[in-house]
């Protein structure tokens, strides 16, 4: 019967509700027992698939072209007519897999995880749901049709990241005053949607029988590892080990500059005054030259990018109306990872592509298991294989090995990642301390003046050393201008723990790579079988909210900038 299903990507986006009905009634008909557990599974597995990837596909088109109404209205018909019942269907499928109280091999975690999707679903939740969906979209083009007049011609924002990084303080000055101000236009707009988000959420977890909403998106988020309580600690451990070193980061900065303080529009460029880093100039050589880096680290994963490249994966390059930030989807039926991002021709294009890549990877190495549900993995080891991917990369920038660079400026790239991952964990404090403000005071939190002072007073806590005299409104707002705070609430702290579990991968790697590559494949392999401290585990890491294991990876970072920065000319 599930040879019905289609395998074009084409038919898959134009499924409807009778299309698919049959298939979950009938899986939902069969009787369960030891001996057809394993074709139940490898058939809803396909059903799951299709239904997987045509959402995928539709949620794509509207980002790769956030202008296109048609791409709007065929993801916007999908989250009306099919989500829903999706929905529906899979709660049947998973109340009858817990209910005939079997086991089968590899299954402990996702039947741990379907219990309590299982326990938490509503139906009256389903059309909030959809709702959310929606406001992502329209969150996602207001920001992506952001753009500014800039000597004559008409640049998007991540088109004016260059500019941050002249060496010309004026121009750097005036190139981010007007992006802030571009950004700072839809104000309004962006405050409407905060207030309809905040509505919902409430609404979900209410009906849901939670008392809040972070109770709800806990359960939600699967987090069975760690508590609110333990990401508290984890923000006070990053102001204990991090905060520290990063305002040592920052003082050297300010040193090599020449400056009194340190001004948002400092922050980006080369402290030495030598000219921005341009890695290409052409988004084929962005390409090519992570291809030849992904065939140093390990040959297969090398072989994984180029039948990406190959079969049309990659969408790279900045444009009007293209959705802001990058990210690594799959079409999960065809197997296919696929890589978006707004490529403009600096060094942070190389590193979103070597990070999304390892999404990609990770994708690849769990794809060999039987099951859907097997190959679910929670973003705090997600983001292991992608952070861990930029440093396992960081040894073959250079062009003599096929990368981007000559040796000075791969260990200038070098020194600047390692800079930007010590800054990174106190900004990661930031935003995951202000969402837990927000849904503890979710009351205070639907004025947008208020959610402006809190985002304040915790920046003040974590990051105090940039100087923003006269520019309180723009530090204010600064909660409006990142996506994850509106369209995935609470998706964030994974970065701080998975960067640690990266780093301690990278540490493993500095004495034997081949052997820390090996052990990061392995675990990639394991997808969603054991539980995130296992795979950390496997990883040849420690899954850790820790001041010790923090200050163990600052450390390593700081001695590992002060050996490349002897590269660097007096």
């Amino acid at each position: 019967m599930l040879d019905s299903l289609p395998r074009d990507p084409k038919l898959m986006t134009k499924l409807t509700w009778p299309d698919l009905e049959p298939h979950y009634d009938d899986l939902t008909r069969r009787s369960l027992s030891q001996d057809s557990v394993e074709q139940f599974l490898a058939d809803w597995t396909r059903l799951t698939e299709t239904i997987d990837e045509a959402f995928s596909r539709l949620y794509v088109a509207t980002t790769v072209n956030t202008a296109d109404s048609e791409a709007e209205a065929l993801y916007y018909a999908f989250l009306d007519e099919i989500y829903p019942r999706t929905g529906e269907g899979e709660q049947a499928l998973k109340r009858k897999l817990l209910e005939a109280r079997l086991e089968p091999a590899g299954f402990q975690v996702p039947l741990r995880k379907m219990k309590a999707e299982a326990e938490i679903y509503r139906e009256e939740n389903l059309p909030l749901l959809v709702q959310e969906h929606k406001l992502s979209t329209q969150y996602d083009k207001i920001i992506g049709g952001q753009t500014v007049e800039w000597e004559g011609k008409e640049l998007t924002v991540p088109q004016m990241r260059p500019l941050f990084q002249k060496p010309e303080r004026d121009v750097r000055e005036r190139a981010w005053r007007l992006t802030v101000s571009r950004q700072m236009e839809n104000w309004g707009a962006i405050n409407d949607l905060w207030r309809q988000f905040m509505e919902i959420r409430g609404k979900l977890a209410a009906n849901a029988g939670f008392g809040d909403y972070r109770s709800f998106r806990w359960k939600q988020l699967l987090r069975f590892d760690y508590s609110p309580e333990d990401c508290r600690r984890f923000h006070e451990a990053i102001e204990q080990a991090v905060v520290p070193a990063a305002a040592r980061v920052c003082e050297r900065r300010r040193n090599l500059l020449g400056v009194a303080t340190l001004r948002p529009w400092d922050l980006d460029v080369d402290p030495l005054g030598r000219p921005p880093l341009a890695p290409f100039q052409e988004v084929s050589r962005l390409k090519a030259g992570a291809a030849a880096i992904f065939h140093r680290v390990d040959p297969s994963l090398g072989r994984f990018f180029d039948i990406m490249t190959k079969e049309g994966l990659l969408d790279l390059e900045n444009r009007k109306n293209k959705a802001p930030g990058g990210y690594c989807t799959e079409f999960v039926a065809a197997k296919q990872p696929f890589i978006f991002m707004n490529a403009v021709g600096v060094h942070d294009d190389v590193q979103t592509l070597l990070h999304e890549a390892g999404h990609s990877f990770h994708a690849f190495e769990r794809d060999a298991l039987p099951y859907y549900q097997q190959r679910e993995v929670g973003m705090e080891f997600a983001e292991v294989a992608s952070m861990a991917m930029e440093l396992l990369a960081s040894p073959y920038l250079v062009e003599t090995e096929g990368g981007f660079y000559s040796e000075a400026d791969a260990a200038r790239a070098r020194v600047e990642h390692l800079e930007k991952s010590i800054l990174f964990w106190p900004y990661m404090a930031i935003v995951d301390a202000f969402q837990h403000w927000v849904y503890e005071n979710p009351q205070a939190a639907v004025k947008p003046d208020l959610c402006d002072t809190a985002w304040g007073e915790i920046w003040g806590r974590f990051m105090p050393w940039i100087d923003w005299t006269g520019l309180d409104a723009e530090l204010r707002s600064g909660w409006q201008r990142k996506l994850h705070i509106h369209t995935v609430p609470f998706y964030y702290v994974e970065y701080g723990l998975a960067q640690l579990g990266a780093a301690q991968i990278w540490g493993a790697s500095l004495r034997d790579q081949a052997a820390a590559v090996s052990a990061y494949r392995r675990a990639l392999a394991l997808g969603g079988t054991v539980p995130i401290p296992d795979l950390y585990s496997a990883a040849g890491a420690k899954f850790a909210l820790d001041a010790g294991k923090l200050a163990e990876s600052v450390a390593l970072m700081e001695s590992t900038i002060e050996v490349l920065g002897l590269a660097r000319p007096d």
